[in-house]
């Protein structure tokens, strides 16, 4: 990868656009989860202490094109002064004569939040006037947004097209740690992808298969897999019969990767808290069961595989990690992965559940690196090439 960082440009006095992503969790006007703003703090910082005027811009929410006062940035901009420490002002529009003259009567050091993106039907559209519009008055454009980067935006790509553009700190930590999950990864590497359905992570399945050398399969689409190697999946299983001959051909064409599936499993008698765990071989479990997580086996044989390893990359939960006891699995590789990371391994995980399922664990801060960027990073792992990423590149 080739793209410009905060290292290669000269700042002071510069009116600096950063496309930020502070898509917060709120509820009721009040921040349920500071992680985006604390994630993009340090490139705020950074912006400020070298002299730049930093227009931060973001969407949040999904107002469909229009102006809502349900989904103002007003708030988010005022959480974002009290966690970097510096002194933010507030666009009440993220284009037009206002906002143009709070631009240019901006000092060096100084910080605006522009009003949501999202309030024009034009970020989404990416049209070239709204992108104009956004790039009126600035100087450098700065993506310091992976998680918006699969989206051809106004904001996120249009723009970019316009100006001198680079990497926010945030941007370039993702895309480093990227590249050494699954660019040029250090060998062995492994892959642990969890789940309930094959349908959904076809493209990432079928483009790891020829990036790692191990694929661990868990949680619900395991079972489609199993069904595809002849074993008998019950009712309680999540078996997508449309998928079988898919996994067939996942199974037969995987080349040097070796794919390895769980051979026990961790069922109930049915779904939801306070049911007592029981464990049979995968191909025996009795029927009409609910199952719910892997069994201790193939617990132990994922972190076997993955500690023979020297990288891994991991996206889903192994089983029903909202529920317990069916989070045993998930947060007993959670717990070997932290420690096997302290002993030199690189682990990169990402996307909503992984995310949860590791805060859950309570070691989400003892991996190489976690992405929450989503979307993003399942299509990464996809090996499709990302909008906001490629304009960066050129």
């Amino acid at each position: 990868m080739t793209y410009k960082t905060l290292d290669d440009f000269d700042f002071f006095g510069k009116t600096v656009f950063v496309r930020a992503d502070l898509n917060v969790p709120a509820k009721e006007g009040k921040i349920t989860d500071m992680t985006r703003i604390d994630r993009f703090v340090p490139t705020l910082k950074e912006l400020v202490s070298k002299g730049a005027k930093v227009v931060v811009a973001s969407h949040f929410g999904r107002p469909k094109g229009e102006k809502n006062p349900e989904y103002s940035m007003a708030f988010i901009a005022d959480a974002l002064g009290k966690a970097s420490g510096l002194n933010v002002t507030f666009s009440e529009d993220c284009i037009g004569d206002k906002r143009d003259m709070l631009v240019r009567g901006m000092q060096s050091g100084d910080v605006l939040v522009l009003e949501n993106l999202r309030f024009y039907k034009g970020e989404e559209a990416n049209d070239k006037e709204f992108a104009e519009q956004l790039a009126s008055g600035i100087d450098i454009y700065i993506d310091d947004a992976f998680s918006t980067a699969h989206r051809a935006h106004a904001s996120t790509e249009g723009m970019a097209h316009l100006l001198p553009r680079g990497a926010g700190r945030l941007m370039q930590e993702e895309l480093e740690a990227l590249d050494k999950a699954l660019g040029n990864p250090q060998r062995p590497a492994v892959a642990l992808v969890g789940g309930s359905k094959v349908s959904t992570k076809l493209d990432l399945l079928a483009n790891l298969v020829k990036k790692v050398d191990f694929l661990c399969i868990g949680g619900g689409m395991a079972h489609t897999f199993l069904a595809a190697k002849g074993i008998q999946m019950g009712e309680g299983s999540l078996v997508e019969p449309s998928m079988i001959d898919t996994a067939k051909s996942i199974l037969a064409n995987a080349g040097n990767c070796t794919i390895v599936l769980p051979v026990d499993l961790t069922w109930a008698d049915q779904f939801g808290e306070g049911q007592t765990p029981h464990v049979s071989d995968a191909d025996a479990v009795p029927a009409g069961k609910v199952l719910l997580d892997i069994g201790p086996k193939s617990v132990k044989e994922f972190i076997r595989v993955i500690s023979s390893c020297k990288t891994l990359i991991w996206n889903g939960p192994v089983g029903a990690f909202e529920i317990k006891p069916f989070d045993k699995g998930t947060n007993e590789i959670a717990v070997a992965v932290a420690e096997l990371t302290k002993n030199g391994l690189t682990s990169v995980a990402g996307g909503g559940d992984t995310v949860s399922a590791l805060k859950k664990a309570g070691i989400a801060g003892s991996l190489t690196y976690v992405s929450a960027a989503g979307g993003a990073f399942l299509e990464w792992m996809e090996g499709k090439s990302l909008p906001g990423v490629a304009i960066l590149e050129k």
